[in-house]
């Protein structure tokens, strides 16, 4: 099976294998995890960040960094395509007492500056209204097709948090294939946010994991709501030992997975009936197949060896990652051809 559904599937490399076996350990509880924290110092310098903390995962990432922004009764700003606001649970509310005020995202994935500034009410004292606490962005946008935030854009938002007293969160899953993307240190795109999450286990490869850099203040709320969530772990070194080799080692090679994004486009984009839209800006590929349900055609090409998903509005989805190789993707094409003849 070529699997294209998601880059969670990545596996952990030799060397993290060997990492992990290796790794020196301590209680992370009490903070004497050795390998925990290099971890955390690794990232925090690479995005530029005072501080940053490791959790299980990318939703309790941005649960706890919404939550440490934000006080009961207030509301955040998310894009209605964010993964934050569809595939979150609603977290917020239900832990955080947080509601959510979904504003639509434009096909390049970014909120229109009008629209974020009508979410703000005209009387800031009037009871009636939800206080916004937190503007929330994702880059690269997964819904919208692994699409990259300008950093102009960016700073343009940061600005305008700024006027209006309130934070940034960005919700970097794919933080790492945005700057690769971008050709620009990821700290580039990190100093536009107050906090920022990251996944360890998607184009990175680790197996589990994601972090949050931000400034001393913010982390260490970030590390009490985790322990609220129930998860601290004790010897998480095994955990941070793949992160670190993923951060050393497998963030330039993310390019691989574009370029193998690029490839698969090219492809599909040849086949009649088969429209690629947008055209892949990282890893993520979106597309429609003409006159043929997504289920079918997902569960097709799945009897045929290439593993896909249905993304929503009629489309297809497909990731490419560190467990594709390019004589993979070309594999797929032909699969496909397949099916759809």
């Amino acid at each position: 099976m070529i699997e294209l559904r998601s880059d969670t599937f990545t596996q952990p490399n030799r060397a993290m294998r060997h990492a992990i076996a290796e790794a020196r350990l301590g209680d992370n509880f009490y903070g004497e995890d050795p390998t925990v924290n290099e971890l955390e110092a690794l990232a925090a310098a690479m995005l530029g960040k005072p501080a940053a903390c490791l959790l299980p995962s990318g939703t309790m990432a941005n649960l706890t960094s919404i939550m440490a922004h934000s006080q009961r009764g207030t509301k955040i700003i998310v894009g209605a395509e964010s993964d934050i606001y569809l595939y979150e649970a609603a977290g917020a509310s239900v832990c955080g007492g947080v509601g959510y005020e979904p504003v639509p995202n434009r096909p390049d994935g970014t909120l229109d500056e009008e629209v974020l500034r009508a979410a703000f009410p005209e009387d800031r004292d009037d009871p009636q209204f939800a206080l916004p606490s937190l503007i929330c962005l994702e880059s690269s946008q997964n819904r919208c097709g692994g699409v990259i935030l300008p950093l102009a854009y960016l700073a343009s938002v940061r600005a305008f948090a700024g006027e209006h007293g309130v934070a940034v969160h960005l919700d970097g899953a794919r933080v790492f294939n945005a700057a690769v993307g971008l050709g620009v240190p990821v700290a580039r795109i990190a100093e536009h946010a107050d906090t920022v999450q990251f996944c360890l286990s998607k184009g990175l490869s680790a197996p589990i994991g994601s972090m949050v850099a931000g400034d001393a203040a913010s982390v260490a709320k970030v590390r009490r709501l985790r322990q609220m969530l129930g998860g601290t772990m004790r010897q998480a070194g095994i955990v941070a030992a793949a992160g670190i080799v993923a951060l050393r080692h497998l963030v330039d090679r993310l390019a691989d997975d574009h370029a193998n994004a690029r490839r698969l486009a090219e492809g599909l984009a040849a086949i009649p009936g088969v429209t690629v839209d947008p055209w892949p800006q990282t890893n993520i590929v979106l597309f429609r197949v003409d006159e043929q349900p997504v289920g079918d055609f997902v569960a097709a090409a799945a009897a045929a060896g290439v593993a896909l998903g249905g993304f929503g509005h009629g489309r297809v989805r497909a990731v490419t990652h560190s467990g594709v190789t390019a004589t993979d993707i070309d594999h797929a094409l032909d699969a496909l051809q397949r099916v759809l003849k």
